[in-house]
């Protein structure tokens, strides 16, 4: 079942879209129906019929007889249809459900709804903390050894820590600092936030000081100096809603991750902007890189100019925090680069 704010927001997008939907530009090779697969995403089935696929819930067309209409199924049909003014629209009709083998034979669902985007790629970024500021670092509890004085320990190792306080939590994230994000120009104070990188999980054996945890699981080595925050549960709403942001901004993409040079499709980039600038999930944002500075061929003294910046492809915001957000990238066009800039789509 899909959350209340995923049918809120497309209750409002779907009437936005009887304003706006006749702005919307279809692809020249558009096709009349496309039959749901496996693996679809609701923005690859868009992007088959609208050039701007992200603007889908603009023009999405529920029927009210199927049950559930918000849930999208592989087998379902996806048409084109207009409305009475003309406007396109994109239809779903419900394929063949499956038929469950019982006592009494019925037809029901037994697969998965597809996702709005490919959840495989950017799971690994919601589901702990991403991004801490100086202050919570200082202020977390961290380790000072592990069992026998090894330098590295893994699932299963007791580790010793100090900074927790006896009958708070008990189950704590591992998480080790990495490089700071900062602006392109910033001053070596001007700190954005801190990477903050899921190592393992730990359990409170004692409390004291130093407390003594046991690894319950990881995915990287444990080292002394890592930190220790309350482990959370960082559920993330699966549903994202394509949407562009109300106010204007002109932001920077001032990080990858993976420790790539380039940034293609799929991708998860670090924009400078966060809550703070109005930034919230399911925003789109398009990259722009900065246009080419060239000498006018027909002026006498040497003058350069600056052509216009080129728009290198699509980006969505996945999660963010105060100062910064973490954006897919959705269509790539050019290879985008650290400090291509991010604007109103």
């Amino acid at each position: 079942m899909w959350s209340k704010k995923l049918l809120l927001g497309l209750t409002v997008w779907i009437l936005m879209g009887t304003a706006v939907a006749d702005e919307i530009a279809l692809r020249p090779d558009h096709p009349d129906r496309y039959v749901v697969v496996k693996g679809d995403t609701l923005w690859d089935i868009s992007a088959r019929f609208l050039e701007s696929p992200w603007r889908w819930p603009e023009v999405w067309s529920f029927n009210p007889q199927i049950e559930n209409p918000h849930l999208i199924y592989p087998g379902d049909v996806v048409s084109l249809v207009y409305d009475e003014q003309g406007r396109p629209m994109l239809k779903v009709d419900r394929g063949q459900p499956t038929v469950r083998i019982s006592p009494k034979v019925r037809a029901t669902r037994v697969d998965t709804p597809i996702s709005t985007i490919p959840l495989n790629a950017i799971a690994q970024f919601l589901g702990h903390p991403q991004v801490l500021s100086e202050r919570e670092i200082n202020s977390a509890a961290y380790l000072v050894a592990s069992q026998e004085g090894r330098l590295i320990a893994g699932r299963g190792d007791t580790v010793f820590a100090r900074g927790l306080v006896a009958g708070a939590d008990t189950e704590y994230s591992v998480i080790r600092i990495g490089d700071p994000y900062r602006n392109q120009d910033a001053k070596p104070g001007d700190i954005l936030g801190y990477e903050a990188i899921h190592v393992a999980d730990a359990k409170i054996e004692a409390f004291g000081d130093p407390s003594t945890l046991i690894i319950t699981n990881s995915s990287r080595e444990v080292l002394v100096g890592d930190r220790l925050l309350p482990k959370r549960d960082y559920g993330f709403d699966q549903t994202f809603i394509p949407h562009p942001p109300e106010n204007p901004v002109e932001g920077q993409i001032i990080d990858v991750m993976d420790g790539v040079s380039r940034i293609g499709q799929y991708q998860t980039v670090v924009i400078n902007k966060g809550e703070s600038d109005g930034i919230e999930t399911g925003h789109v944002l398009a990259v722009f890189q900065s246009g080419a500075k060239v000498l006018d061929p027909r002026v006498k003294k040497t003058e350069i100019i600056t052509l216009p910046d080129v728009r290198a492809g699509i980006v969505m915001v996945i999660r963010s925090f105060d100062l910064v957000s973490f954006a897919m990238v959705m269509e790539s066009n050019k290879d985008m680069r650290v400090y291509d800039f991010v604007r109103n789509p």
